[in-house]
C-alpha cells in the first residue's frame, strides 16, 4: 500500500513544478529577478530517505523545469548538485543532531530552518547562474543575479513555507 508520505511528496512535486512553470517563470521583478520556488521540494523532502532516490527525484525535478523553461540542463545540474550536498549542508546547519533517527525539520529553530533554506537557495543559484553566464568576465552581473534572485526566492519560499506549515502549540 502506498504511504501518505509518498502521496504528499508526489503532490508537492507536481504542485511546485506547476507553480514554477505556470506562475513564477512568468514573473520578472526589475527585469531580471525570476524566483525559483520549486527549490522548496529540496527543502521539504524527508530527511531519512535513501540518498540515491533523492538524487534521482532531483534529477527529474530539474529536468522537468528545464523542459518547460528552455534552459539547457542548468536547473538539472543545479538540483542534482544541491541534492548531493544537502546532507553536508544539514550537518553544517543542524550539527550532529540531524543524524539521529528522531530528527525532524519542524523541531528545529526558525533560525536553523532559515539558514538551511538560504544555503540551499544560494548554492543552487550560484551553480545555475555560473552555468547560465559561463564567464567570470561578467562577475558583477553574475553577483547581481545571484544576490537579488536568491533574495527574491528566499522571500517567496519563506512566505510559502509559513503559509503551508502547521504551527506548534
Amino acid at each position: 500500500m502506498i504511504s501518505n508520505k509518498y502521496i504528499l511528496n508526489t503532490l508537492r512535486f507536481i504542485f511546485l513544478v506547476l507553480a514554477q512553470v505556470l506562475v513564477f517563470n512568468k514573473l520578472n521583478f526589475l527585469g531580471f529577478i525570476n524566483p525559483m520556488v520549486y527549490l522548496l521540494f529540496l527543502y521539504w523532502y524527508p530527511i531519512k530517505q535513501r540518498r540515491a532516490v533523492f538524487i534521482l527525484i532531483s534529477f527529474f525535478l530539474g529536468f522537468t523545469i528545464d523542459l518547460f523553461s528552455d534552459t539547457l540542463a542548468f536547473h538539472t545540474v543545479a538540483c542534482i548538485t544541491m541534492a548531493f550536498l544537502r546532507p553536508t549542508i544539514m550537518r553544517f546547519v543542524f550539527g550532529v543532531n540531524f543524524e539521529f533517527q528522531s530528527f525532524k525539520l519542524s523541531n528545529t529553530t526558525k533560525a536553523q530552518q532559515f539558514t538551511f533554506l538560504a544555503l540551499l537557495i544560494i548554492g543552487h543559484h550560484t551553480i545555475f547562474f555560473l552555468l547560465e553566464i559561463f564567464s567570470l568576465a561578467h562577475l558583477l552581473v553574475l553577483l547581481k543575479k545571484i544576490v537579488f534572485t536568491s533574495g527574491g526566492t528566499l522571500l517567496l519560499c519563506i512566505l510559502i513555507t509559513s503559509l503551508f506549515s502547521v504551527e506548534k502549540e
